[in-house]
């Protein structure tokens, strides 16, 4: 079954909005029969998996992946990344004031394009080095079967 343009003007109405019965209304249901549609609405499978799909890919869309995150890392590493910075330049200008020529220094903020910093490049091949364990300071031992303790110390406390 598929929704008709009513019914998916309600869940997108839903989605944004949260309330059923102002959804209702936007979509062009009676002001009167408005909440016990919005409610009717909610209960149909139809409806209910559209709504849930479209929260599931909204939600996808604003929460990075881990191929997205590892992208950037590797992007601010190799400092293809930009950042903007304001820098205060200063001038001077020549005036004539009360027929004397003054030099007047003025002071502009001008925002410049750096690449990243080297403190974030490094930060991020560290994180990357971790991820695929170029850093390890611990040995990894795998061992096959089960370990066995021999008891060689003797009785004796002499």
């Amino acid at each position: 079954m598929k929704l008709t343009v009513k019914q998916q003007k309600f869940a997108d109405y839903y989605i944004e909005l949260g309330n059923a019965t102002e959804a209702a209304i936007k979509a062009g249901y009676s002001k009167k029969t408005a909440q016990q549609i919005g409610a009717e609405n909610l209960l149909k499978p139809v409806i209910s998996n559209y709504i849930k799909k479209r929260l599931e890919e909204m939600s996808s869309e604003r929460i990075a992946d881990a191929t997205e995150v590892m992208q950037y890392l590797t992007g601010v590493m190799r400092r293809e990344h930009k950042e903007f910075v304001p820098m205060a330049l200063s001038k001077e200008t020549s005036k004539w004031v009360d027929g004397k020529k003054q030099t007047v220094k003025t002071e502009e903020i001008e925002i410049i394009e750096i690449p990243a910093r080297l403190s974030d490049s490094n930060k991020a091949a560290e994180l990357l080095g971790k991820r695929y364990k170029l850093f390890t300071e611990k040995a990894e031992v795998e061992v096959a079967g089960a370990v066995q303790f021999i008891d060689d110390i003797s009785g004796d406390d002499e």
